[in-house]
C-alpha cells in the first residue's frame, strides 16, 4: 500500500517562536558579548531550527526547500543589483568620481550645514533614482568621508544619509518598494505616493531640523586640518582633478528619469566610470576589468583617503549577497510552515478602531522583516493579511498602502540580518546597531503615522476623504482600489457615519 502523506499543521506559538528566538539569542549575544562574528551562520542556524519545526509539524524536506528557492528567487535581481552596484562603485572610485564629490564638498560645505544639507539631498536624489541603495553607495560613500574630516560621529553621518535616502526611495514611483506597496494594496502608484505626503514629508522636515540642531552643537569643535590632509592627498593621487568627474553623478539621475531598468542603467554609468578612467586617469582595459570586478586598491599614505578609495568591485559584494540569501531563504520558509499566521493571526480579530488596525500592520510589517529578513515580505504578508479590513472599515486603499511604507520600508535598514540592513552596513562602513539611533527619519515615521492616527487625523477613507492636521475635513478623489473592494468599503463608511 501506498503510504499516506502525513497531514500539515500550523506550528503552535511556543514552535513558532523557537527559530525567532533562536536568532535572536544569537545575534543579541554576539551584539553585547562582543564576538565579532558575521550574522550569516547564527541566521543559518534559525534556518535549520526553523526547519525542524517544519518537520515536526508535517512539512516534507522538499516543500520547506522549495519555499527556501522560492523567497530567494522572488530577490534575485536585488542580488544582481547588488554585485552591480559593487562594479559602480569600483569604476567610480578608479575614475574620481567619489573622491571629487569629496573634494568639492569638503570646499563647500560646513558641520554647520553639512547634515541637514546631506539629508535633504539623500532624499532628493532618492526620489530621482527610486533606489536608496544607489544613493549610500555613490552620495553616502562621499559623505561619509566628508562628515568624518568635520569631526562628525560615522553613525550620525550614516544616519542622517539613510534618513534621507529611505525617505526618497518612499517617494520615488521607479522604487520597487513603492510600486510593491501600491500593488499589494492594489491601489494606485500615485494615490499611494500622495497619502505618503501626509506623515512621511513632516517627520524629514522633524528629522532635518535635529541634524541642522546637531550639525550647529558639532561645529564648534571643527579642526579643518583633517579636511585640508584628505584634500591634498585627493590632489596627489589622482592624475586629474576637475568638476567633470561629477558627470557620472549627474548620468545616474538621467538614466532613471529615462526609466531605464535598475541592473542595465547601473552597468551603463559603470561602463561611464571605466571610460573616464581611462580617459583622465590613464586606466588601461585591463584595469577596467580589475576595477568592476576587485575595487581601487591604493596607498596615498592617507588613512583616510585610503578608507575612501579602497573600495567598490563586485568581489565586495559576495558578503552581502551571502548573508542576503540565506536570509531571504530563512523567510521563505517561516512563510513556508505558516509562522506568522501562527504567531499573529489572531490579532485581526481585536481589531476595532482604525488605530488598532495601523498597530497591528506595523507590528506584522515589522515583525515579518525581522524575522524573514526581506523587506517585500514585510510590504506583502500584511497586506494581504489586513486588506480585507480595511474594507470593512470604510477605509481607502491607500490608507494601507502608506500603513505599509510608514512602517515596513524604513523599518528594514534598521536589522542588522535583513538585506537592507546588511547592504547600507557593508557600504558606508558603520554597524546597523551603530546607526540605528540616529536615522531620525526612519524612527519618526510610524510614530509620527501612529499619533496621528490616534488623534484621528491623517486617517484615509474610502470616498477620498481625511481630517488634516488642523482637524478640518478636507476631500479628494477616492484612491483606486478594486471595484467589489472599493463597493465594499463605501458601504462600510456610510453605515458608520449613519450610526453616529
Amino acid at each position: 500500500m501506498t503510504e499516506q502523506k502525513k497531514a500539515v499543521r500550523l506550528p503552535n506559538k511556543i514552535e513558532a517562536l523557537a527559530p525567532i528566538v533562536v536568532l535572536l539569542a544569537l545575534m543579541i549575544s554576539n551584539y553585547v558579548l562582543g564576538w565579532g562574528q558575521d550574522p550569516h551562520i547564527p541566521v543559518l542556524i534559525a534556518c535549520a531550527v526553523a526547519m525542524g519545526v517544519g518537520k515536526l509539524c508535517g512539512a516534507s524536506y522538499q516543500d520547506m526547500l522549495t519555499g527556501f528557492l522560492e523567497a530567494v528567487n522572488m530577490s534575485m535581481e536585488a542580488i544582481i543589483i547588488i554585485l552591480c552596484v559593487g562594479c559602480m562603485i569600483g569604476s567610480f572610485t578608479w575614475c574620481g568620481t567619489i573622491p571629487a564629490v569629496v573634494f568639492y564638498g569638503l570646499k563647500l560645505l560646513s558641520p554647520a550645514i553639512f547634515l541637514p544639507f546631506a539629508c535633504v539631498l539623500c532624499a532628493v536624489v532618492g526620489i530621482s533614482l527610486g533606489s536608496a541603495w544607489t544613493v549610500t553607495a555613490t552620495l553616502g560613500v562621499a559623505f561619509m568621508a566628508i562628515g568624518q574630516t568635520m569631526g562628525l560621529s560615522p553613525a550620525l553621518i550614516a544616519g542622517c544619509i539613510l534618513s534621507g535616502a529611505c525617505c526618497g526611495d518612499k517617494f520615488s514611483p521607479m522604487s520597487d518598494s513603492t510600486n510593491l506597496a501600491a500593488g499589494s494594496a492594489q491601489t494606485g502608484l500615485f494615490d499611494h505616493v500622495a497619502a505618503m505626503i501626509t506623515t512621511t514629508f513632516p517627520s524629514l522636515v522633524i528629522a532635518v531640523v535635529i541634524y541642522a540642531v546637531l550639525g550647529v552643537n558639532a561645529s564648534g569643535t571643527y579642526d579643518p586640518t583633517l579636511a585640508n590632509e584628505l584634500s591634498q592627498a585627493i590632489v596627489d593621487h589622482y592624475s586629474y582633478m576637475s568638476p567633470v568627474l561629477l558627470i557620472p553623478v549627474l548620468l545616474i539621475v538621467v538614466v532613471a528619469l529615462m526609466k531605464i531598468p535598475a541592473i542595465p542603467s547601473v552597468l551603463l554609468v559603470s561602463a561611464v566610470g571605466c571610460v573616464f578612467a581611462v580617459i583622465f586617469q590613464g586606466a588601461t582595459f585591463s584595469d577596467c576589468i580589475t576595477m568592476v570586478h576587485y575595487g581601487y586598491e591604493a596607498e596615498t599614505g592617507n588613512e583616510l583617503c585610503d578608507a575612501l578609495v579602497n573600495r567598490g568591485g563586485m568581489d565586495s559584494m559576495l558578503w552581502t549577497n551571502n548573508l542576503v540569501i540565506i536570509a531571504v531563504g530563512f523567510g521563505g520558509v517561516l512563510q513556508k510552515i505558516g509562522m506568522v499566521e501562527s504567531l499573529l493571526g489572531g490579532l485581526i480579530k481585536r481589531v476595532k478602531t482604525p488605530f488598532q488596525l495601523v498597530v497591528v500592520t506595523m507590528i506584522t510589517g515589522a515583525f515579518c522583516i525581522t524575522t524573514m529578513c526581506d523587506q517585500y515580505l514585510g510590504l506583502i504578508i500584511p497586506s494581504t493579511m489586513y486588506k480585507d479590513k480595511y474594507d470593512e472599515m470604510g477605509l481607502g486603499r491607500n490608507f494601507l498602502s502608506r500603513t505599509l511604507e510608514d512602517c515596513g520600508t524604513l523599518w528594514s535598514p534598521l536589522v542588522p540580518w535583513s538585506s537592507c540592513g546588511a547592504y547600507h552596513a557593508g557600504v558606508l562602513g558603520v554597524s546597523t546597531f551603530a546607526y540605528l539611533p540616529m536615522t531620525f527619519m526612519n524612527l519618526i515615521n510610524p510614530v509620527f503615522a501612529l499619533v496621528t492616527v490616534k488623534l484621528g487625523i491623517n486617517i484615509l477613507y474610502a470616498d477620498g476623504s481625511r481630517r488634516n492636521i488642523f482637524g478640518k475635513m478636507v476631500k479628494k478623489a477616492p484612491a483606486g482600489a478594486p471595484a467589489d473592494a472599493h463597493a465594499k468599503a463605501m458601504a462600510a463608511l456610510e453605515a458608520m457615519r449613519a450610526a453616529k
